[in-house]
């Protein structure tokens, strides 16, 4: 009997260390005191090495034998960590925002206006990517009327942007930082950015700092991609749309202790079949596929030196033109179908070395270093262009922030670029077959290629009186053995007289080299010729023009900013309206001019006014919790001086767009509304497609975007519509019934009335694409 007792005394003894059970739950602490459950919050059990996740309520149960450390984490909060000891039968963590903009509680903060910067600048955050169809680059500024995006033609699929009124090839693009798709792989540079692989994008307006070179004219835009410190050891995004576009993109961060880490990321995507929806011959879209790839480094020391590196390998194939075209031109002219097909291919290399000199990190020294090689090769029609560009970027920097007042910056840049480029005809397969008596005619090559090297010391000092006043101002001097010696002085002022008001003003220089044929890609895709200082084809009358072509391009840019933060809105949210004007003026510039002969595309340089003044306001208000609206609207002034019509309206350059944004998400964004409505105002079209269009200006349009995003455990399915309205432009293409008529005629000496028979896809000014339908997955494994 005692035997029995003393082992029911001894089960009930251990009784708790064998099962006692502890219930949790994680809240969000509200900055205004409240809270709210965690649905999904991860529970590190850290003597196990155990993970457990919340459910919907943000709750969770566990068995406890021994004393227990918790940590609860939850992405875009702080961490909070319990000791649990036996017998607890209760736990509750609390976590709060890692920033004043709680991206899991307002997702409605798609795009956000810090405060603090000098220069005004337009973040478009990774809630706000997620947001887009299909996400590259080039399309993730559907909802910003600062930046307008199109098509460069009718043909090659390529994206263009313009800020402040001007071609994306005035705004210097960076990533993290590092001067990106210049000189040929501009063109296509922003479809080769998917957008699940950034983190976020800072829009900047106007010249900015000196430090990242001389190419930012209008603005800089600067991409921040996923880290290899986030805790995703696994994302994987597919995609699909009913105009037969598809997507997939992989990451992968790992951490392997407490130095090393990495991030790989995967994408292939492009289109899968072709399709003419408005009849006129020619695919709306080209077929593609892309395959893209990038591994990125980041070795963190203990002293606080941090070393990056890592590189990026591209391939995208595109075949545009006739229904018929293959990716043999051969067969193409031989049956005289036009066709186009483009091959990218690049590989790209960095390394970043930070080095601290002191323990406050105050004072440090910089490296960065960039290799990239990008080959471009392509046909189009009767026309090959082929390229090759080698390019290396150093930029060594040193920066001391002497106290909270002031900082200096110094160092010094190398850009090289060795670009080789040029472009010929294929008469003899064009005219064999209708022509038997035509003699074959070697085209002669036309050589474009040239070496540039650029060495620039800079240095930029920043004063800074606490929260109220901000002033920058720097100089570049550059010597390049193309131009000589070039300097840059620029600089920006930010002041707020009161927390509800920040005014800004900037002014600057900036300079670039043109490269006319990829930085007007769609040229190409016309069956005109090229007058380029005196020299045009065989067998055409050479068009007099006096001396070499000057591929310097010179501009000031000026301009200011005042936003007033209201009183009013959702807590915890910023309300705000913005007033922007911008002023850009040529002192050099390449002009491509289509208006003096519709047979012949000119280049020359400027003699005259060149300029743009724009103007913008914008709104956005979060009504009540979790339902923001953003409004935006930009006005246009461009104007340039081209031959025999003196100061003329900048073509193709839209005059207004308007952007209406609403977007709500239920309680931890369970479920996301987003409605995008776009008003585009017209643009001046050139002589030749107003007279083939009877019309001046392209009509003014709408277009409507929406989508519907479902949050589940680790898994996003979005689902939305593109052009809602279906409103596309029915003829994008002058005399697509005959883009070879122009040779033709020319072969048989007919040349009478050819103005109206020249073929041309470059004058894009809607959508192309009707109304979209897609659908989508994201999943997320949380380390």
């Amino acid at each position: 009997m005692k035997r029995i007792l003393f082992i029911s005394l001894l089960c009930l003894a251990l009784l708790p260390a064998a099962g006692q059970t502890l219930r949790g739950s994680v809240f969000y602490n509200k900055p205004n005191g409240g809270t709210e459950p965690l649905p999904f919050a991860q529970i590190y059990y850290l003597e196990r090495e155990k993970l457990i996740e919340t459910d919907a309520e943000g709750q969770f149960t566990l068995n406890l034998t021994a004393r227990a450390t918790l940590i609860a984490t939850y992405v875009g909060y702080t961490r909070d960590t319990v000791v649990v000891e036996p017998g607890t039968a209760e736990a509750k963590f609390y976590l709060s925002g890692e920033n004043d903009l709680s991206e899991s509680k307002v997702t409605a903060q798609q795009s956000t206006l810090p405060k603090l910067k000098s220069v005004k600048t337009e973040v478009i955050t990774a809630a706000g990517l997620c947001k887009m169809a299909c996400c590259a680059l080039a399309e993730s500024f559907e909802n910003s009327a600062s930046v307008t995006v199109g098509y460069s033609d009718a043909v090659t699929g390529a994206r263009q942007i313009k800020l402040l009124g001007l071609s994306g090839t005035y705004t210097q693009m960076l990533d993290e930082n590092r001067p990106v798709m210049r000189g040929i792989a501009a063109p296509f540079g922003m479809s080769f950015v998917p957008g699940q692989w950034l983190e976020s994008i800072q829009i900047a307006k106007g010249p900015s700092s000196v430090i990242n070179g001389l190419e930012a004219i209008t603005g800089q835009i600067n991409m921040e991609h996923r880290k290899p410190t986030d805790e995703t050891p696994l994302f994987v995004q597919l995609y699909g749309s009913s105009d037969a576009m598809f997507e997939g993109n992989i990451a992968s961060a790992i951490q392997f202790n407490e130095k090393w880490s990495m991030i790989n990321m995967a994408h292939v995507g492009g289109t899968a079949s072709k399709m003419d929806h408005n009849g006129d011959g020619f695919r709306d879209e080209p077929e593609d596929l892309q395959l893209n790839f990038t591994s990125r480094w980041l070795y963190y020391a203990p002293s606080g030196m941090q070393i990056r590196f890592g590189g990026r390998f591209i391939h995208d194939d595109r075949l545009g033109g006739q229904m018929d075209a293959t990716k043999d031109n051969a067969s193409n002219l031989w049956h005289h179908i036009w066709g186009s097909r483009i091959i990218n291919r690049g590989a790209n290399g960095y390394f970043k070395i930070g080095v601290p000199l002191n323990e406050e990190n105050s004072a440090n020294i910089a490296l960065v270093a960039d290799f990239n090689h990008h080959e471009f090769n392509a046909f189009f029609g009767q026309r090959n262009y082929d390229a090759m560009q080698n390019s290396a970027f150093a930029n060594l920097i040193y920066q001391n922030e002497i106290n909270d007042v002031h900082k200096v910056e110094f160092g010094a840049t190398w850009q090289f670029d060795d670009l080789t480029q040029g472009y010929g005809y294929d008469y003899d397969n064009l005219y064999a077959v209708n022509h038997p008596w035509f003699l074959p005619v070697n085209s002669p090559w036309y050589d474009f290629s040239r070496k540039e090297n650029a060495i620039s010391g800079f240095g930029e000092y920043t004063l800074t009186l606490e929260d109220k006043f901000t002033f920058v101002g720097g100089l570049n001097l550059q010597y390049n053995s193309l131009h000589g010696w070039l300097y840059a002085p620029r600089a920006n002022v930010r002041w707020s007289p009161a927390d509800w008001v920040t005014l800004r003003a900037l002014g600057g220089r900036g300079y670039r080299t043109a490269n006319i044929f990829t930085d007007n890609l769609g040229i190409f895709s016309t069956g005109k010729v090229f007058a380029l200082t005196g020299d045009r084809l065989p067998h055409f009358d050479v068009v007099p023009m006096a001396g070499d072509l000057d591929l310097l391009e010179d501009a000031w840019t000026w301009g200011g900013n005042v936003t007033f933060y209201l009183p009013f809105g959702a807590e915890d949210t910023d309300t705000y309206l913005s007033f922007d004007y911008f002023r850009n003026d040529f002192n050099k510039q390449v002009i491509v001019d289509t208006e003096i002969d519709p047979t012949t595309i000119y280049f020359y340089n400027l003699d005259g006014k060149s300029y743009t003044n724009t103007y913008q306001v914008d709104f956005s208000v979060d009504p009540i919790e979790r339902f923001n609206i953003t409004a935006t609207f930009r006005y246009t002034d461009a104007k340039v001086t081209l031959l025999n019509q003196g100061l003329v309206e900048r073509p193709m350059t839209s005059r207004y767009k308007g952007v209406l944004n609403m977007q709500y998400a239920t309680a931890m964004n369970k479920w996301t509304f987003d409605f995008t409505a776009q008003l585009n105002g017209p643009m001046r079209l050139p002589k030749f497609a107003a007279e083939a269009w009877c019309m001046e200006t392209s009509p003014v349009y709408p277009m409507f975007y929406a989508q519907i995003t479902r949050k589940f455990r680790g898994i996003d399915v979005y689902a939305g519509v593109e052009n809602i309205g279906g409103y596309r432009q029915h003829e994008a293409i002058i005399n697509a019934d005959g883009p070879f008529e122009f040779y033709n005629r020319w072969a048989e000496g007919q040349l009478n009335g050819i103005e109206s028979t020249v073929f041309d896809a470059s004058s894009v000014w809607g959508p192309l694409m009707g109304r979209k339908f897609y659908i989508g997955v994201r999943y997320t494994l949380w380390k």
